[in-house]
């Protein structure tokens, strides 16, 4: 097998149910105003009664391999990228690989918010390995239920949702060009949920505490993740030896407009040239990004042979970003 690996076919799943800056306001100390100057974020969907990561992730996962004309049981491997697993264990891909009727290798990545990212180099590794020829990464998430509806601070960030990728060889010089990414964990604390596992078990003390909810320490998470994501898009870049004038389409995650807004300006990649999305879906972490590639697909802003960056920054804290010359052409090997 030859060929670099490539995006074939891109589906996403939302919920239909929206939570509003109103809706919040009516709970929280906010307004429509503070949220969208501070965060860009208008409403976020929710999930409802029986939609879960898992169900979520088959929904994304079924729209991308139908988008690549590809059946369940021709994927050689199944990666699903989430913080909000379906439960403790099994892994979330076991449901997810049942319900959509494969029976190849699949297992979880938790690498918070750049999940997606992780997931797409990871798969694009494997292509080739053992006649590896096509991996389905999904990213999906049901933040809202991990969030504390009377934190201010969490509360009108997240939202739900999942997307996937397909991934294939292409020929030529199309595909995943290069990427970068890295962790520090020295900043673990800054956002996360501080019990529930084996460093915290739960107990009753937990549940009272709250510490079974997200935290964040927004101020924080801001600052390292301009710097952070600048530094790697730096060193993607310097891989290939492409600079930010020639990217056509930049697509970050999803956190916050204002981090998205400063990491373009520093690189110099202009406001016509960044995908955004955040207004109507909120951070859905590792969702957020093939999210964002499946609206620009369908508005015929992406397009064949174009250049595209993506970046993401996550709990860990993790970042990463990766550089693809968009193209779906199958490897003829």
């Amino acid at each position: 097998m030859t060929g670099r690996a490539s995006i074939a076919g891109v589906g996403i799943a939302l919920p239909r149910a929206r939570r509003t800056n109103a809706d919040l306001a009516a709970r929280v100390d906010t307004s429509d105003a503070w949220i969208r100057e501070r965060t860009g974020i208008r409403e976020r969907r929710v999930a409802g009664l029986g939609e879960t990561t898992a169900t979520l992730a088959v929904a994304a996962g079924g729209a991308a391999l139908e988008d690549a004309g590809v059946a369940p049981d021709d994927v050689d491997l199944l990666v699903v990228a989430t913080a909000t697993p379906e439960q403790p264990i099994p892994h979330t891909a076991a449901f997810v690989a049942a319900d959509l009727g494969m029976r190849c290798g699949s297992f979880d990545l938790a690498a918070g918010c750049s999940g997606f990212l992780y997931s797409l180099v990871v798969g694009a590794s494997m292509l080739g390995a053992q006649g590896t020829a096509r991996v389905l990464v999904v990213g999906s998430e049901t933040l809202s239920r991990v969030i504390d509806p009377d934190d201010r601070t969490t509360c009108i960030l997240f939202g739900d949702g999942a997307g996937a990728a397909l991934l294939e060889p292409v020929d030529g010089d199309r595909g995943l060009l290069a990427w970068d990414h890295g962790t520090d964990g020295s900043a673990a604390g800054i956002l996360g949920i501080r019990a529930g596992g084996s460093r915290r078990p739960t107990s009753a003390e937990t549940v009272a505490g709250g510490e079974h909810w997200l935290h964040m320490a927004g101020q924080e998470v801001f600052r390292r993740a301009v710097r952070a994501v600048v530094a790697s898009i730096t060193a993607t870049l310097g891989r290939t030896g492409h600079r930010p004038g020639e990217i056509d389409w930049f697509v970050p995650h999803q956190a916050n407009a204002r981090i998205v807004d400063a990491a373009a300006q520093r690189l110099a990649i202009p406001p016509e040239r960044c995908v955004q999305n955040i207004e109507w879906y909120g951070n859905t972490s590792a969702a957020s990004i093939p999210i964002a590639l499946r609206e620009a697909l369908d508005d015929g802003r992406l397009r064949d042979g174009d250049l595209v960056l993506l970046a993401g920054f996550g709990a860990g804290m993790t970042w990463g970003s990766a550089l693809l010359r968009w193209g779906t052409t199958p490897s003829r090997s």
